[in-house]
């Protein structure tokens, strides 16, 4: 997925991918989809194949799929998913009748964003949809921020502040790294959300943070999400963020409704009790 391509989806209405081998099924949930989710695009595919070929012709925002598919399953289609994605984490939510069982099992993967009961019907489905591609505001959650940039930092603390968030900002990742020790161990690891720019004047960078987070101190994404900023065109230097745990990048010049969406929709992904449940 090229730069312009999520630049694309950071602008236009939602385009959902909804994979499942009955045909029934996907008209199903794409009439409720239409319906319920403002300017929703639906992108209907019956196979894994398909799915890929799909995304191979442009971005999506969000895929729902069977927990079974006529060519593997729905944790080989979350993991095409990724490898097609390139540059932006996109959200696979597996819709099962025997989701609950596939937790239990621990068959859910990191390529595995959430679950859905089907049982719960199709309306619910497209209201559980909308939550994740047009987030509402969560506030008092807690962004830990990394800027050695003064003016930049004040800049974009507003931003977050102005959408009800708490932000505590760091100069350096060496700072950064000294609170998320402090509360080591605790249930809460001192942050609801990580941000930092790449490129920093310390000795470590922001590379170096969050390989320190999702190593060292062992958090998953869905545990503490981080966002990297880079002002880096090169889709290869993307990837490879991507690759070393960031679950998402914000490209510069910073855009404040794009910075506030991607924070708003990693924060409401953490904030699941079945994502947690996930991550154990």
């Amino acid at each position: 997925m090229s730069s312009q391509d999520l630049r694309h989806l950071d602008n236009a209405a939602p385009r959902v991918m909804v994979v499942d081998g009955s045909k029934l099924v996907r008209k199903m949930i794409g009439d409720v989809l239409v319906r319920e989710v403002a300017d929703a695009e639906l992108v209907a595919c019956g196979s894994i194949e398909e799915a890929r070929n799909a995304l191979a012709q442009g971005a999506v925002n969000l895929v729902t799929t069977s927990l079974v598919l006529p060519d593997g399953d729905g944790i080989v289609l979350a993991r095409t998913v990724r490898e097609a994605s390139g540059q932006a984490y996109v959200p696979v939510i597996v819709v099962s009748g025997n989701a609950q069982d596939a937790l239990e099992a621990r068959r859910f993967t990191e390529d595995v964003t959430d679950y859905f009961d089907k049982g719960l019907g199709y309306g619910a489905l497209a209201a559980f949809i909308r939550g994740y591609v047009q987030p509402e505001p969560i506030p008092g959650a807690r962004v830990l921020y990394v800027e050695d940039s003064k003016v930049v930092a004040m800049a974009t603390k507003r931003m977050l502040e102005r959408s009800g968030l708490v932000v505590v900002h760091f100069v350096g990742v060496e700072e950064a790294l000294e609170y998320l020790e402090q509360h080591r161990g605790n249930d809460d690891p001192g942050a609801d959300l990580v941000l930092t720019d790449v490129y920093l004047k310390g000795v470590l960078e922001g590379s170096d943070l969050l390989k320190r987070i999702r190593h060292d101190f062992g958090y998953g994404k869905r545990r503490l999400p981080v966002l990297v900023m880079t002002g880096d065109a090169n889709p290869d230097n993307q990837s490879e963020l991507l690759r070393m745990g960031a679950n998402d990048l914000v490209l510069k010049p910073i855009e404040e409704r794009l910075l506030v969406t991607k924070t708003l929709f990693q924060l409401r992904v953490a904030k699941i009790p079945e994502q947690r449940t996930l991550d154990a």
